[in-house]
């Protein structure tokens, strides 16, 4: 029976998931991203309105979508780029936000709006790049000098959370949470360092030879890599998340030390995980959202979605004023105020803990949701206006 119910909720998601593409096509004025198309419809066919499906049935085809959205992000980023300029200023701009987020979450707990400090504090500060790659992408807003400062400023905007939860959001001792830390990262580091210890030539050419037969080999061994590293995090008490990411950035490491198509390879993980897996992810994302509670009280979200402009945007007018011009600028605090995937996770932690008020899970993951529907959308339409700006000079 249980079996029955799960075939028929993947069913339901997966039809969702092939109408998406379709409805944001017929749908009249500016392009909404399909990510919320997809959320949307969760929540239309999720208990909460229909129930036609429940999240539960799905969760690890959901969890293992959730790897790939942070596995495409890892892949997309080039660890160099952190140690350059933008690098440097993604770290200065994310500083000032977490300082901006303590203050703000800290006024906000005085006057009883919050008793989650933590949870509250690290969802101001996180940014969704593997949300974003796609639109981002279909609006040629990854090219040339703003690319790499978005890229940075995203990764950073992930990266960080991520450690700061496994830091500060679990339930051992510090000692254990930074050992398991330097433990992962340290795996992580010979990892990226394995094809040089793997010199023969026969593997690699058996390799290269699988990019384009049946056996698929660099996809497969993509897959086990993830998979390793998801269940590594996991075992250390670490958030999936981080072990996603880092198997991205190890990925994209062995594609160039064993001299294969990094496109190629990038090509056939975004059919793998666009095609199936992700939209999984956001169309359960979406079923989980308890609606009546954000209904009930919709001031909370709106709230959250202001304080993510404010906190985790407005650093970049600031930061980025001697590298960007003033409407790049701009259009960089809609994207570093655009977030999703781990305000679920910080949700999820905080009602498991106790710590969080219902309503202010559901408001922050709402705030979320409306921040992937509005932010990046008015970025795009500043980008398209300064595109053709010459133009019509």
């Amino acid at each position: 029976m249980v079996a029955a119910h799960g075939l028929e909720s993947l069913l339901a998601v997966t039809i969702v998931a092939a109408l998406a593409p379709m409805i944001v096509a017929i749908l009249p004025g500016p392009r909404v991203p399909q990510v919320v198309i997809l959320i949307f419809c969760g929540i239309l066919i999720g208990p909460h309105v229909l129930g036609f499906a429940r999240p539960q049935y799905i969760t690890l085809l959901s969890n293992v979508g959730l790897g790939f959205l942070f596995l495409l992000a890892g892949y997309e980023l080039d660890p160099g780029l952190l140690r350059q300029r933008p690098g440097r200023l993604a770290i200065l701009a994310w500083l000032i936000t977490a300082v901006l987020a303590l203050v703000t979450v800290g006024v906000l707990t005085q006057v009883g709006f919050v008793r989650d400090f933590v949870p509250v504090s690290l969802a101001l500060t996180t940014t969704a790049l593997g949300t974003l790659l796609p639109i981002l992408r279909d609006n040629d807003m990854l090219a040339g000098k703003f690319g790499r400062y978005v890229l940075a400023a995203g990764a950073v905007g992930e990266l960080f959370p991520i450690i700061a939860i496994s830091l500060f959001l679990t339930k051992r001792n510090q000692f254990a949470a930074i050992l398991s830390i330097v433990v992962v990262g340290v795996l992580a580091l010979v990892l990226t360092l394995l094809p040089r210890l793997v010199s023969a030539r026969e593997l690699k050419e058996i390799i290269r030879e699988g990019q384009h037969a049946t056996a698929q080999t660099t996809v497969r061994w993509s897959v086990v890599l993830l998979v390793l590293l998801l269940v590594i995090a996991e075992r250390f008490g670490l958030d999936v998340v981080l072990g996603a990411m880092v198997a991205g950035m190890v990925l994209r490491a062995w594609t160039r030390r064993m001299d294969m198509d990094v496109s190629l390879l990038e090509d056939k993980l975004e059919a793998i995980g666009y095609g199936f897996f992700i939209p999984l992810f956001f169309v359960s994302s979406g079923m989980g959202l308890d609606v009546a509670a954000i209904v009930k009280d919709p001031l909370r979200l709106l709230i959250f979605f202001g304080l993510l402009l404010v906190v985790r945007g407005l650093p970049a007018l600031v930061v980025y004023r001697g590298v960007l011009p003033r409407r790049q600028r701009i259009e960089m605090t809609f994207i570093t105020a655009t977030t999703m995937p781990l305000l679920i996770a910080l949700a999820e932690i905080g009602l498991s803990d106790g710590v969080m008020i219902p309503a202010n899970a559901a408001a922050m993951v709402g705030a979320g949701v409306l921040s992937v529907l509005v932010y990046p959308s008015i970025a795009a339409a500043l980008a398209r206006r300064d595109r053709a700006a010459p133009a019509g000079q």
